[in-house]
């Protein structure tokens, strides 16, 4: 089977690798569709050095797959057989290959009544439902999202839905501004056209936002939470930093804020992968509509393209998805 390697920063692709052996508790799927996410261009162009050649099938996570074998043991009382379309979570992040080997406990049984492509988009908002599950109460709150991809969007839908009075979106791509509208937001701004602070300044009066959300990952919106919070508010760090692990930060102005620092990660932890059955059930009954944020599809062999379109954000890309070979 093909696998991507990614040998050094923004360079990657193909090696030829054998097809997993299926093992007790495991089960072998074929990804039908896999969709990319912040974390997987941060592995292929910006992490650190020292993790670099980067293992096998690093630069994929989000899949949606069908069973193709179950192993003994535990694998076989889950309910599952071959041909089953799963929501497959994989470990690591090593999900871009032809098949995959998979913990049967990371195989989530899809709903009836949606696109496939639509319930893929259940693992990005599995992680923004298990991040939710750590804030305090926001009814009647203002909150800030940083950044308006499909975390950032998905953050605008599961914040108002809690209680937000006021969602405000941020961002510099005039596309995913109009679609943070059609996912929650009550108001939008153009970090390109205004500045972001004096805009919420004054729409808040100068109280600014009691909860500010950063699903960016860039130095300077991580560094921007701390100026959009209130005083004693919550900062909820999501996005996965796109550059170095370490970096200068106006440390004082977050210590001032005398607020709470969130970190969200680990989603895969729910127990019982609660927050993405949840968020499966949300997409099958249309409740939250993901179709806006699917932009562009690319076929595996293509799969450089779908990289970059992620990486610059250009042509109005917001989601972008991966055909595997059929």
């Amino acid at each position: 089977m093909r696998a991507m390697h990614i040998t050094a920063p923004g360079h990657f692709g193909f090696v030829d690798v054998p097809v997993p052996a299926v093992q007790p508790g495991y089960a072998l799927v074929r990804p039908l569709i896999e969709s990319l996410c912040g974390s997987d261009v941060r592995a292929v162009y910006y992490a650190a050095p020292e993790e670099y050649p980067m293992p096998i099938g690093r630069g994929g996570h989000e899949v949606i797959a069908v069973v193709q074998e179950i192993g003994d043991s535990d694998a076989a009382q889950t309910g599952l057989a071959p041909g089953d379309n799963v929501l497959a979570l994989v470990p690591d992040d090593e999900g871009m290959a032809e098949y995959l080997l998979i913990g049967a406990e990371n195989l989530v049984s899809l709903p009836e009544g949606a696109p496939l492509e639509h319930l893929l988009m259940a693992q990005q908002l599995g992680t923004v439902i298990y991040a939710a599950k750590r804030l305090p109460n926001i009814v009647g709150a203002d909150v800030a999202v940083i950044g308006q991809g499909s975390a950032g969007l998905f953050l605008d839908a599961v914040l108002r839905r809690l209680g937000a009075a006021r969602v405000i979106g941020l961002d510099t791509v005039p596309a995913r501004c109009a679609a943070a509208f059609r996912f929650g937001a009550t108001h939008v701004f153009d970090c390109s056209q205004v500045n972001a602070v004096e805009a919420v300044a004054g729409l808040t009066e100068g109280g600014m936002c009691d909860l500010v959300a950063e699903a960016a990952g860039e130095i300077d919106t991580i560094e921007l939470m701390s100026k959009l919070v209130s005083n004693r508010g919550t900062l909820l760090a999501f996005g996965i930093p796109r550059g170095a692990y370490r970096f200068e930060y106006d440390y004082w102005s977050l210590f001032r804020t005398h607020g709470q620092l969130i970190a969200s990660s680990g989603a895969m932890m729910d127990p019982g992968k609660q927050c993405f059955r949840m968020a499966l059930d949300l997409i099958a009954r249309r409740e939250i509509d993901v179709a806006p944020m699917i932009t562009h599809h690319v076929p595996f062999d293509r799969v450089a393209e779908g990289y970059e379109l992620a990486r610059t954000r250009e042509d109005g890309a917001i989601k972008v998805i991966i055909e595997m070979p059929q």
